[in-house]
């Protein structure tokens, strides 16, 4: 008995996404808005093919008016921000005010540029100041830095390139910006698997921070996660039509 146990427990029998890092297998999303940026990000967590947490915090705070949307590496993720989150309180102190977005933003590059070859993360960082309003950067994996009017993040990112095509648009206002961010991940949510979970929001604007939670109960359903109607399985299901009279 004993030696079963012991070969049912060991490490070649034990399955290796166990032992995986936690990653963020994900969809994050900042836009630009008439006034300010909305950032929106789903909540799933593997760790392999593990959900290791279903609703995660995947919006950190890096100032009063600026965050940052974190997918790949959660390990890598929560390091780089901790690490810019400590450095931009030093610089309000020494400036008597706070950090810009343009300042944060190239903070983050730098530590993702200079750490490329051990980092595995891809960023957005979405922010409001006083000098240039709402503004978005990405920086995905390799420290490259682009401001956008609105950047897409993670894993299921690959969904929504066509619908931000056809859909995305300038001068939109706080509400229509926020409801086009919570569609774009539920979107991500229907076809991504490393995407789940509930949706969280960040608006910000010259009035502060909001956030916002959207429980799956709370978002709208896609292609096949509708009840079938007027399906081929209802006619199966309902018997042999009647044959056609001549």
């Amino acid at each position: 008995m004993s030696s079963y146990f012991s070969r049912l427990c060991s490490s070649s029998d034990v399955d290796p996404n166990l032992d995986a890092p936690h990653s963020m297998g994900t969809t994050i999303i900042g836009v630009t808005y008439n006034g300010g940026v909305v950032l929106g990000a789903d909540s799933r967590t593997s760790t392999g093919l593990y959900v290791a947490n279903r609703a995660s915090d995947k919006i950190t705070e890096l100032t009063d008016n600026v965050y940052l949307c974190r997918s790949g590496s959660a390990a890598d993720s929560q390091t780089v921000s901790d690490y810019v989150r400590h450095f931009l309180d030093q610089h309000a102190i020494q400036l008597g005010q706070p950090a810009t977005v343009k300042v944060a933003a190239n903070l983050v590059r730098l530590l993702s540029y200079n750490n490329k070859n051990m980092l595995e993360t891809g960023l957005i960082i979405g922010g409001w100041d006083k000098y240039e309003g709402g503004q978005i950067f990405a920086v995905p994996l390799g420290g490259t830095i682009l401001q956008q009017p609105f950047a897409i993040g993670g894993s299921g990112s690959s969904y929504l390139y066509g619908f931000f095509d056809q859909a995305w648009k300038e001068g939109m206002t706080k509400d229509e910006a926020e409801k086009f961010v919570v569609k774009a991940v539920s979107l991500a949510i229907a076809r991504d698997g490393a995407s789940g979970g509930v949706v969280r929001t960040v608006t910000l604007n010259s009035e502060g921070v909001t956030r916002n939670f959207y429980p799956p109960a709370a978002l709208p359903l896609w292609h096949e996660e509708l009840e079938p109607v007027n399906s081929y399985l209802d006619v199966l299901a309902a018997g042999s039509p009647e044959p056609m009279s001549s």
